[in-house]
């Protein structure tokens, strides 16, 4: 087998002006946009409560069948693949059901993608790109939000990388071993976000060999060679059996998880339609979002005169590595936010080469993207300060109004961008890095808004009051369960949901019989003879009020989106 060597680029960190960027902050940068305050606010409705509960319950549900086919308040659901799920029960078990235990695969995975970086920047022989490059990951706006949202999304990210990485030395170094690797880290990407990571590898891989080769035959001898049979022995061994045991214990599950939630999803024809569509230029404004504030140096560094030239094969990589994903989410008929988060570790790799070799801009370079940031976050500030917001007025955050909070953090944003392009224009050795300040401040503001707005994100608040006050009662809530989802996390146990019209629940609820989806009739009777505590979102209150059981129940507490009625 052929011994690793370290891939030569065409000019070493030592011979360029480059960054003299320390390992330790590095690290210190990842810990502090990753961990810092991952408990401090509650768990957030919709997405973030549902895994959470399905977790949850695994763990607690002492029947093996659950950590094959989860469930979600007490019905089955097989909308995704389990590894999340698993990973976040272990660390229930062993740190306790709280919030930043419920967030910490996350964000250790996006850790994982800060340690990939370094590792791969150090075998390209580019450690102060890797250093960059893992800075300006982990601290970038969208991967910060994702770092400390329980999501699938960051998992894949972690993994799917890891895949493509040892995919590019198999390509360029022909070592057998990578390749081995490469799929067994695809194997669990498999497992963390089903099928889609596949047709990421294959898209980006498949474009990959094709620079390599200069002739069709070429190029199909390029593709064989990942027809190795001890390497997809090894992607089989980790992929096929939660696969097989799956559709061994769920009947339906076979076309429900391959045909319904891939194939059917990417067409848009899914049931039920529960995601959101958007035009074919979607995705990339939020790529400029993800990597803020760092995206906007390339503002500056697009005039700067090219100094050095990353090898080719590594710039064809990097590209596809991310702009494949991009035109296939793109193209398909569900479109999020979150799915973008998959190829921001390479994409940051891209960056960090694209404003080295243009030496970060230069120093007016530099200075204009300062004067820029100054400007949009000056922008924000009058704008924030002029139109104020209802929902703003009963909040407080570290002791003032939650508009003038904003006002405040706003115009601070807006002085640490001018002292960053100062910085950056006087100081070489600090450079770009004088924009580190920027994220810092944004995660301040985000963790405080976050911590005062649980009546708006969570029903954490609800909870309380359920728990204290009407503990005796049966708990319900009233047709949607996402915009409630952290209830039954906060409750430690399923609620009834009456007259459902919820996404998540569709099939559990009619796959198999069950006492948790009631029907108006089924209610009726209830009420009449037992004592209910019904949660109604504040929108739905006047069609509640039309129902025939609402006229024996009464309102008993408000809170910003949703109240409790009982009996």
């Amino acid at each position: 087998m052929q011994q690793s060597q370290p891939i030569p680029s065409q000019q070493s960190d030592q011979d360029a002006t480059v960054l003299c960027i320390p390992l330790w902050l590095v690290w210190i940068v990842g810990l502090i946009f990753a961990g810092a305050g991952l408990g401090s606010y509650a768990i957030l409705d919709n997405n973030e409560g549902l895994y959470a509960e399905i977790s949850r319950e695994m763990l607690q549900s002492g029947d093996w069948r659950q950590w094959v086919i989860p469930h979600l308040n007490g019905l089955v659901y097989m909308e995704k693949p389990p590894l999340l799920y698993w990973l976040t029960a272990l660390s229930f078990g062993i740190f306790g059901e709280s919030e930043w235990a419920a967030r910490l695969i996350p964000a250790l995975s996006s850790l994982s993608c800060v340690g990939l970086i370094l590792w791969f920047g150090g075998r390209l022989q580019r450690v102060q790109t890797a250093r960059l490059a893992a800075v300006m990951f982990v601290s970038g706006l969208g991967v910060t939000a994702m770092s400390r949202t329980l999501m699938f999304d960051m998992l894949l990210t972690a993994l799917l990388s890891a895949s493509l990485m040892w995919m590019y030395f198999f390509v360029v170094l022909k070592e057998r071993r990578a390749l081995c690797y490469s799929y067994a880290f695809l194997a669990l990407a498999v497992l963390a976000k089903g099928f889609v990571a596949g047709v990421l590898f294959c898209a980006v891989t498949g474009s990959f060999v094709l620079t390599q080769s200069s002739t069709i035959r070429q190029f199909l001898s390029g593709l064989w060679q990942f027809w190795d049979k001890k390497a997809i022995s090894v992607f089989l061994l980790i992929a096929l059996p939660w696969h097989i045991v799956a559709s061994l214990t769920e009947p339906i599950f076979a076309w429900f998880y391959f045909i319904n939630e891939h194939v059917l999803r990417f067409l848009g024809k899914r049931e039920p339609h529960d995601y959101y569509a958007g035009a074919w230029w979607y995705y990339l404004p939020r790529m400029v979002i993800y990597l803020f504030p760092w995206s906007f140096l390339l503002l500056g560094a697009f005039f700067a005169k090219r100094v050095n030239r990353a090898s080719r094969p590594l710039q064809w990589f990097l590209s596809f590595a991310w702009i494949m994903p991009v035109l296939f989410f793109s193209s398909s008929s569900a479109k999020a936010n979150y799915y973008l988060v998959a190829v921001m570790p390479l994409a940051s790799f891209q960056l960090a080469i694209w404003l080295e070799d243009r030496q970060y801009g230069g120093r007016w370079g530099r200075m204009f993207t300062g004067l820029v940031l100054s400007a949009l976050f000056a922008v924000l500030a009058w704008f924030v300060s002029t139109h104020p917001q209802e929902k703003l007025q009963s909040l407080q955050i570290v002791g003032m109004e939650a508009q003038l909070f904003l006002c405040y953090a706003l115009w601070c944003l807006t002085a640490l961008a001018v002292m960053a392009t100062l910085l950056s224009w006087r100081m070489q050795k600090i450079g770009v890095l004088a924009y580190l300040p920027l994220p810092i401040m944004t995660l301040f503001i985000l963790l405080n808004v976050l911590h005062v707005s649980a009546e708006w994100s969570s029903t954490r608040p609800i909870a309380d009051v359920l728990k204290q006050e009407h503990a005796a009662q049966k708990i319900m809530l009233f047709q949607v369960f996402e915009d409630q989802s952290s209830l039954t996390f906060y409750l430690k146990k399923p609620v009834y949901v009456v007259e459902s019209r919820s996404n998540d629940l569709f099939w559990g609820d009619k796959l198999h019989n069950n006492d948790i989806v009631l029907s108006a009739s089924e209610l009726d009777v209830l009420v009449a003879a037992e004592p209910i505590a019904i949660v109604v979102m504040n929108r739905d209150i006047p069609l509640f009020r039309t129902k025939s059981y609402a006229a024996s129940m009464k309102l008993v507490r408000q809170f910003a989106n949703a109240s409790i009625f009982v009996n």
